[in-house]
This record gives structure tokens, sequence and C-alpha cells, in this order.
């Protein structure tokens, strides 16, 4: 194992962390209010993905609460608001990333940003309008670290990709059904401060169903996240400083369950987990 590999700093976690199912999976015990979840959450895990950040602005109060019920070495990973970019009003838009500048400050403060994530849907196509409203929007939030998922394969392109490198903001490595149009699992690194991955499940049928319960209903096998750390995140690690490892596929608590164990994988490889 390279000395780059062993030296290799990964964040691992799971996208979200308040869910009462996973207290009938045992991830919580029983009679946990959702607003207890953080610090037990915390125990276990040295990072995660907020997804009320997308849902709703964040305002500098509430994630000063966020911050008092985790330790100071922990990190978040933020989502963008949906206002930017799945919900986008052209008149306000600007007025919305100023507002989310504004409300995620504290965690940049503190250095428990690892990331603003930039999930665009589907429908977000390698269109000229698209690609100059995202333009805009990295520009708009330069000084963040960021980083952009894309769901549309039109995205597959060595000019966009080198276009991220350019403005240091990370390509989330995803990993999904294997459907037409969806983008694919790649090895790319754009940023060499941070590679960025999320493991969304496998569970094609429930990606068709459009219900999230079914979409994120799945359990990866050892085989399948093993095949990810030797034939992925090995190669990726010669290229990023450090790494942040999500998995969405929270649905009866299989997001800590395989988070764990990746990150144990991960340890019996050789490369240094978070």
């Amino acid at each position: 194992m390279s000395a780059t590999l062993e030296r290799h700093n990964y964040l691992i976690g799971t996208s979200g962390y308040s869910y009462t199912e996973w207290i009938e999976a045992g991830v919580y015990p029983r009679g946990t209010k959702t607003g207890k979840m953080l610090p037990l959450y915390a125990q276990r895990f040295p990072a995660a993905e907020l997804n009320f950040t997308w849902y709703q602005m964040p305002t500098a109060e509430t994630i000063e609460r966020q911050q008092r019920q985790a330790p100071e070495e922990f990190q978040f990973a933020a989502k963008l608001t949906r206002s930017l970019t799945h919900e986008v009003d052209p008149q306000v838009w600007r007025e919305q990333a100023t507002k989310y500048r504004d409300g995620i400050a504290p965690l940049l403060q503190s250095r428990q940003l690892a990331a603003v994530l930039a999930q665009f849907p589907p429908g977000f196509d390698r269109s000229l309008s698209h690609r100059r409203y995202l333009a805009d929007l990295l520009g708009s939030l330069e000084g963040l670290p960021l980083a952009v998922e894309f769901r549309n394969d039109s995205w597959v392109n060595d000019r966009v990709f080198a276009d991220l490198e350019r403005r240091r903001v990370s390509l989330v490595t995803v990993d999904a059904p294997n459907l037409p149009g969806l983008f694919p699992a790649l090895d790319v690194v754009t940023n060499p401060e941070l590679l960025y991955a999320r493991f969304h499940g496998r569970n094609a049928k429930g990606w068709r169903s459009g219900n999230m319960q079914q979409q994120f209903d799945y359990d990866y096998s050892d085989e399948e996240l093993e095949g990810w750390v030797m034939e992925k995140l090995a190669k990726m690690a010669e290229r990023a400083r450090r790494g942040v490892i999500f998995f969405n596929n929270h649905v009866r608590g299989q997001a800590p369950k395989n988070a764990r164990r990746l990150a144990e994988l991960i340890e019996q490889a050789g490369l240094a987990g978070g």
C-alpha cells in the first residue's frame, strides 16, 4: 500500500441521522426523541450530511444548535437549499445564495464545514441555460468547500470536469443503480483537497417507482463495498488529500450498518479512516 493511501483521511457517515425508523432498527435506544439523535450519532460517526438544509434555508441560530450537540471535531456536510437546485427562481436565487452563506457561516468559522453539497435533480441536464446557471451559482458561492452531484449523464464530459477542477469544486462520486440517463459511478477527482462519495443503493425498481422509501431501500454486500475500496476509493485517494463518504440508503437502518462496514474494510485495506 502506498504512503499516499496510508496517509489518506476518510470521514464516513450517513445522509441525515434523524430517522425514527432507526429506533426499530436498533441504531438508537427505544424512546429516543429526534432532537436527541445527533449526540448519539456523533458517538459512532465523525461526520454527517445535513438534510434539513435542503428543505429549508439554514439560519445561524439553527446551525449553532446543531453544533452544540456534537463534539468540536465533528464535521458537517450541508446540502444546498432546494431553492438553489430544484426550485430555482431566476429573480431571487442570488438573494437565496447570500442567505445560505450567512446561515452556514458558523460552520465555516468553526472549521466544521466539510462541504456544501449542490445536489441537482435528474432533469437538470447539460443545456446551455443550465450550464450558465451552474457557472453563476458556483461563482456566487466561491470560497465555500463546494461539491456537485449530477443525476443526469449528459454532464459526463471532460470540459465539465476541467471546469470543476479549475474552480476546485468536487465532483461527487455516486453509487446508484445502472439506469439509462442516470449519472454513472466514476472515479474522477476534480478537487485535490476533497473527494466526496455518496452511496444511494442499487434498488433499480425503487428508483423507477419514484417512492423514496423504495428508492433508498438497499443493503450493500461486503463484495460490493470491497469493490469500491479496491477499485475506486484506493485510486481516488492518490488524487485527493481527504475524503467524505455518506450512505443515503437510510431505510431500515441500512445506512449506518453499511457505513460502519465500509470503515472496517478501508482500515483493513490500509487506508486510514477518519
